[in-house]
């Protein structure tokens, strides 16, 4: 009997592809197995390499396969992807997934468990609602506009403008009712936001980490918990490494030995890397010699660099200081007051 090396897996909703190579790399399994039949499949594997993208549902496949035995890798899709052949298919696709994972150099997704999964989904579902109140809060002062009746900026706002809507007479009846239900959603809204908030408050108090990462200034308890839940600093290297999978490292466009330096990538985890942007610019606005939390660093930047660019700056200095506090336990030391 062949000996199987590694198989990699290209996942779907119903159907999955395989593709097993042998010692050599020469293909002996290429088929299509339905998605009720996958774990019985590998229970009849011997224990060998299973390979990944790190997609929607790959996690939980990863956790139930390395539960018969098997190690399971998962591979960023935009890795992948430069082996993928001229024709896309999903069995070419299922070898370039084993094809990459063979590369000595490839960097592999660490496996998250279903507790960690389920901190994630609270803070992703937070974001959803949060964004789902702004479309509608655009809605309602958009609508309110076109009958003529504006506020001030800000959901603190919005219980104002409804008052002033529900005390203008001249609106027709059908708009009226519309504002209101408009209203009424948002308010539902911040109920849940509300509850969500008491929830994840209670988590980051019971974590040790998040409560030390919320030290840092411009960090708070949602981007504490966002960094704990999303990253394993033991996956990587430096702070820098752990900055440019965020996307906060400028992007190199170097040719003919003249190193060319552009913005940011943008790669990696979005959501984390607003939380800390959006947490820097709220340090920079509060920045003044004497300030706590401004350094001299920090001043001189903003005397040479417009505050966006500072921001973006900051935000890459608190990613690092966040994995150094991560891989040593130690708690922030602060920065000396700039005079």
């Amino acid at each position: 009997m062949t000996e199987i090396k590694r198989i990699a897996i290209d996942t779907s909703k119903a159907v999955f592809t395989i593709h097993a190579v042998d010692q050599a790399g020469r293909p002996v399994i290429r088929r299509d197995i339905r998605r009720a039949g996958l774990l019985e499949f590998f229970a009849k594997q011997p224990p060998t390499e299973v390979v990944m993208e790190a997609c929607g549902g790959s996690h939980h496949w990863a956790r139930e396969l390395s539960a018969l035995g098997h190690t399971v890798k998962l591979i960023p899709p935009q890795y992948v992807k430069p082996f993928v052949k001229r024709g896309k298919n999903d069995r070419n696709d299922a070898e370039a997934i084993c094809e990459a994972a063979g590369r000595p150099n490839m960097s592999f997704v660490p496996v998250k468990s279903a507790q960690r999964q389920a901190e994630l989904m609270v803070l992703r579902t937070r974001a959803l609602l949060i964004g789902l109140r702004t479309q509608l809060v655009n809605a309602l002062r958009g609508n309110a506009a076109e009958c003529g009746i504006v506020a001030g900026k800000g959901i603190e706002k919005v219980d104002k403008l409804l008052e002033m809507v529900a005390a203008d007479t001249t609106i027709p009846p059908a708009a009226r009712r519309t504002l209101a239900m408009l209203g009424e959603e948002i308010a539902r809204l911040d109920e849940r936001l509300d509850a969500i908030g008491v929830d994840l408050i209670a988590q980051h108090k019971a974590n040790p980490v998040s409560v030390l990462l919320a030290k840092i200034p411009g960090v708070g308890p949602i981007t504490a918990l966002t960094l704990v839940s999303e990253i394993d600093p033991r996956h990587f290297k430096s702070g820098r490494h752990l900055a440019a999978w965020i996307g906060l490292t400028p992007k190199e466009r170097s040719t003919g030995g003249r190193q060319i330096m552009g913005g940011i990538s943008r790669a990696g985890n979005e959501r984390l890397r607003s939380l800390l942007v959006v947490g820097a610019t709220a340090v920079i606005q509060h920045a003044k010699p004497g300030s706590k939390t401004a350094s001299a660093w920090l001043l001189k930047l903003l005397e040479r660099r417009p505050r966006k660019l500072a921001a973006v700056a900051l935000a890459n200095k608190m990613a690092r200081i966040a994995w150094a506090m991560m891989s040593t336990g130690e708690a922030y030391r602060g920065v000396p007051r700039a005079a």
